[in-house]
């Protein structure tokens, strides 16, 4: 891994990836860089790399700018002149977006209008047009009534994420309306053991595991009711890449077609650690309900499986079940 300067290389394709040392970010630059891509990945922070992002070498460029100046970014991507553009940098919190909304829109709605106007006005390293993937969620249809949702179902989002998703995901089709390579990937929950700890489903997991362990006496949570489509974040980042290099640009849905509720998680992830009785171990509190929660975000992933040839391929319980082993493995470290 080297920092700002790249390596050499002739004739490759060269991506840029914003949100490197996200969940998303790591498998997505481990994806590209296996195949021969020269990534180069932006991050807010500096300290030490996570090692899965490390074992990259020079296979990766990392840069560390302020993306909440637009500026910065927009000279990034003319500097590096990339082949492709994935966005995934966000606040990806919904929680957070109430704390923070000026920050979420900074993030999720000026840092992709920042973007999409440097690729148009870029041309890419292998002189061609520069494509741009947005990293849009479902969470833009949380308020369309709609079940399950597809990529016809009205954009009606209801709480400062989604609003700010929203106006990125529309500003993605009046690009491509223009004649920009634009796609948005509308993207479903998707999980693994690299979710950080303020995620519900980490928050579960992580939980559950010490409570096996003895080291832990309760669950909390907020609505338990609400069910969301989760699939498994390798197969989200697979789909990213075939959606940006499809032959023309599309809105996708990115989901697995079926939806849990946070109970089922729960009762996957207890069954996994072994709690044979775990309800008088799980507690509800107010506190932890998120102001106007869609009640069931499912996709219908019908375009993305006709057009890529996609397909999710871990199922729900092996995806909980992956995380619960992996931080057992951390407590018994």
């Amino acid at each position: 891994m080297s920092e700002q300067t790249a390596p050499p290389a002739a004739a490759r394709r060269v991506a840029l990836v914003t949100g490197l040392t996200g969940q998303d970010g790591g498998y997505l630059a481990e994806l590209l860089a296996a195949e021969g891509t020269l990534v180069h990945g932006v991050r807010r922070g500096s300290g030490p790399l996570p090692p899965h992002l490390e074992a990259l070498g020079d296979r990766l460029v990392v840069h560390t700018i302020d993306l909440l100046d637009p500026g910065a970014a927009d000279a990034l991507v003319r500097d590096v002149r990339p082949d492709e553009v994935y966005n995934l940098a966000a606040e990806s919190s919904v929680a957070r977006s109430w704390e923070e909304p000026v920050e979420t829109a900074l993030l999720n709605a000026v840092l992709p209008a920042a973007l999409l106007h440097a690729a148009e006005q870029t041309t890419s390293s292998s002189g061609g047009q520069v494509r741009v993937l947005q990293a849009s969620s479902a969470e833009v249809y949380a308020g369309s009534g709609v079940t399950p949702q597809d990529e016809s179902t009205p954009v009606v989002p209801t709480n400062p994420y989604g609003a700010a998703k929203a106006y990125a995901h529309h500003l993605v089709q009046a690009h491509r309306a223009g004649g920009a390579f634009a796609v948005n990937a509308v993207l479903y929950p998707h999980e693994s053991p690299r979710r950080p700890a303020r995620f519900v489903t980490r928050k579960i997991t992580s939980t559950v595991a010490a409570i096996a362990r003895g080291r832990a006496d309760e669950l909390v949570l907020g609505n338990t009711a609400a069910r969301r489509d989760w699939g498994w974040a390798p197969d989200t980042v697979r789909a990213m890449v075939a959606a940006l290099r499809h032959t023309e640009p599309l809105d996708l849905v990115v989901a697995t077609g079926t939806s849990h509720s946070v109970e089922e998680f729960v009762a996957a992830a207890f069954a996994r650690a072994g709690v044979a009785e775990w309800l008088h171990l799980v507690r509800t509190d107010p506190a932890f309900v998120r102001p106007n929660d869609a009640a069931d975000l499912v996709g219908d992933p019908t375009l993305a499986r006709e057009a890529l040839g996609w397909a999710p391929t871990v199922p729900f319980a092996d995806v909980v079940g992956a995380m619960v082993d992996a931080d057992l493995a951390l407590l018994d470290a």
